[in-house]
């Protein structure tokens, strides 16, 4: 039977430029393996990933083979020489061919998805096919995690597990790398290792989390934008990816440790997987084991440079985590500004300290799945930005930057809405403790996205020289114009019983919540609440 290599077969679908035709052996809609990706990075022009988590996956792999290929995984002479070679690098216009021939080359049989008895199949450890019971093996429906399994309801795709669709290897490949990052905690396969039996799995090391990434014209800027200067002392042959390791991890104890960008990005996965290849077509996949990869688990979530960190109350330092109800806008002050205004004191993610020298016209994107901690998971998140990262803050500013007093605005007034919209429904049913869901999220319907609109329209004006007072923002005019998108959401939503007395007396009373405490207070039988500051 041929085996399947992620370097050389089509397997991950990619946007080819206009005019840009695929090489010989892609597959029929433009997919290719990841070594004609990195030759053809700069006639890509991204991922074609539908999955926002294997996206998100995928791009941390892509970079570390960046690094690798092109030698920027080490920075021996500090950020600045490290710097002056990635430019020489984009001057050149594409990724090194001999680099990526060399180190291809050199790996080549540690990139087969399948392998014999023996062999290391990529990502997976091999060890499961003893170590795991071969009747409680997880199935393909559990693997592809678009699809449901067991008792679950089907949303994308209708299946069942006495008769699985074999999924393409391409699929499989990309769900792989998706357990392997976004993983539920909990019960799992059992897995026996020296004699002791287990089947409880920690969350993955992305889990949750919406991860932001600079992206350029080409996947060739993507990739050299997405990359941050490793510390002076990492050297290559200690940092190590997973498929670059000698032998396979201890699973009796920790994950190993990061030292360096390539293990980081590449090696913090807590699950371990074995694909099974149906025996007649290798580009099919009719089998999974999937199980917990270290008993011990993992101290702690590891530093990644593409997440918004920021402060609970405890002091604990946390990654935001994905909300698909939250547009991508409300966290551009925290992407662009060195010290984004908040209580949670967010820190932008460390990429965007080095992105902006591939070019000032890079977007943003986000990928994410919002999940719970343990093994729920509610929906995809996948959103982006125009060209923004021309206005990245490189040192604080002496008055609070205006893309964060933007962001304050149109958060301000959401708020506000929630609260008014809330407060009158209460009134109308006269039940203080009701939750007033039904108009809440009504009015944040109407109103999210016309803010987002307005949000862009004042963004795209303001002044990127620095010279401008308050950036150019004309703030009152902002206001307003927040406030009217709230106004209007506000009375589209209570009109159902406006008419009525007592539905218009509470309508009155709530409205007034939308102008802020200090109106609100001068308004006989108006709540004084006192507003918080996102």
């Amino acid at each position: 039977m041929p085996l399947t290599n992620v370097l050389d077969d089509p397997l991950f679908p990619v946007r080819w430029k206009p005019g840009s035709a695929p090489p010989v052996g892609s597959g029929s809609t433009g997919e290719v393996g990841l070594r004609p990706l990195l030759r053809h990075a700069h006639e890509i022009e991204n991922l074609a990933v539908a999955i926002p988590p294997a996206h998100s996956a995928l791009l941390r792999i892509l970079y570390a083979l960046t690094a690798r290929v092109t030698g920027l995984d080490q920075a021996p002479d500090g950020p600045d020489d490290w710097v002056l070679r990635r430019d020489e690098i984009l001057a050149a216009g594409q990724l090194p061919p001999d680099g990526i021939d060399a180190y291809c080359a050199r790996n080549h049989d540690r990139f087969f998805l399948f392998d014999d008895a023996g062999g290391r199949p990529w990502m997976q450890d091999p060890r499961l096919i003893e170590e795991c019971d071969a009747a409680g093996t997880a199935g393909v429906n559990k693997l592809i995690v678009t699809r449901p399994a067991g008792n679950n309801h089907a949303w994308f795709t209708h299946t069942s597990d006495t008769r699985p669709l074999p999924p393409s290897a391409s699929e499989a490949v990309l769900s792989l790398l998706t357990w392997l990052f976004y993983g539920p905690s909990g019960k799992c396969s059992a897995r026996t290792v020296n004699g002791t039996k287990t089947s409880n799995a920690t969350g993955g090391p992305l889990r949750g989390t919406l991860s932001y990434h600079p992206e350029g014209s080409t996947l060739f800027e993507t990739l050299l934008a997405g990359l941050v200067p490793p510390k002076q002392q990492v050297r290559p042959a200690e940092d190590l990816c997973p498929w670059e390791r000698e032998t396979l991890p201890d699973p009796e104890g920790p994950p190993p440790a990061a030292t360096g960008p390539c293990s980081q990005l590449t090696g913090q996965g807590v699950h371990a997987l074995l694909l099974v290849p149906d025996p007649e077509d290798a580009s099919r996949v009719v089998d999974a084991y999937i199980t917990w990869g270290y008993r011990t688990g993992r101290d702690a979530r590891p530093g990644d440079d593409y997440l918004i960190w920021q402060i609970s109350q405890a002091g604990n330092s946390y990654a935001r985590y994905a909300d698909s109800s939250r547009a991508l806008w409300r966290d551009l002050d925290a992407l662009l500004l060195a010290e984004p205004p908040g209580q949670a004191r967010p820190r932008r993610p460390a990429v965007f300290d080095w992105a902006q020298e591939i070019s000032e016209d890079l977007r943003v994107r986000a990928l994410g799945f919002e999940q719970d901690s343990q093994a729920k998971d509610i929906q995809f998140v996948d959103a982006a930005t125009p060209p923004v990262l021309g206005y990245v803050e490189r040192r604080t500013a002496t008055s609070r930057p205006a893309v964060g007093q933007l962001r304050i605005l149109g958060e301000r007034f959401g708020q506000r809405l929630d609260r008014a919209l809330r407060r009158a429904w209460r009134t109308y049913v006269n039940d203080p403790k009701d939750d007033a869901d039904a108009w809440a999220e009504s009015g944040a319907a109407r109103y999210w996205p016309g803010a987002e609109r307005e949000f862009w329209h004042r963004f795209a004006r303001l002044d990127r020289t620095g010279t401008t007072l308050d950036g150019g923002l004309d703030v009152p005019a902002a206001r307003a114009a927040f406030l009217r998108l709230a106004l209007a959401a506000f009375d589209e939503v209570t009109s159902q019983v406006a008419g009525t007395q007592r539905g218009a007396k509470a309508v009155q009373e709530a409205r007034t919540d939308l102008f802020g405490d200090r109106r609100a207070a001068s308004t006989p039988g108006a709540a004084k609440e006192k507003e918080s500051t996102p």
